[in-house]
């Protein structure tokens, strides 16, 4: 089973860390907008060195901006500068929508 690493509670955003294994999931609720961006920069930049395989769980997100697409952009870059893996998953449609006219879906790996 997985351990519960730590939970960061923002304006409009919620992000909750959690291992399985090797993998790490952030469960992401609320908004990823210009205003909690830095937060997940944050919680991101923290974790990223000793991370291997990211899986980031939007079930429960409600809205991306352009900042919050930003911040998966460099996520993502990262992951691969070091060989490791990156997956969204969960999405809802709105969500999901964005990701496929921005062309993020083409970028980013989604379950």
């Amino acid at each position: 089973m997985g351990r519960m690493v730590g939970k960061r509670m923002g304006k409009s955003m919620d992000i909750e860390e959690k291992y399985v294994g090797e993998k790490l999931i952030l469960k992401v609720k609320g908004r990823l907008d210009s205003v909690t961006a830095p937060q997940m920069e944050e919680v991101v930049s923290r974790i990223l060195e000793s991370t291997e395989e990211l899986v980031v769980d939007f079930a429960e997100l409600e809205y991306i901006s352009s900042a919050g697409l930003r911040v998966l952009l460099n996520v993502h870059k990262k992951m691969e500068m070091k060989e490791g893996r990156m997956a969204v998953t969960g999405a809802g449609q709105e969500v999901r929508e964005v990701f496929v006219i921005t062309g993020f879906s083409e970028i980013l790996h989604m379950e």
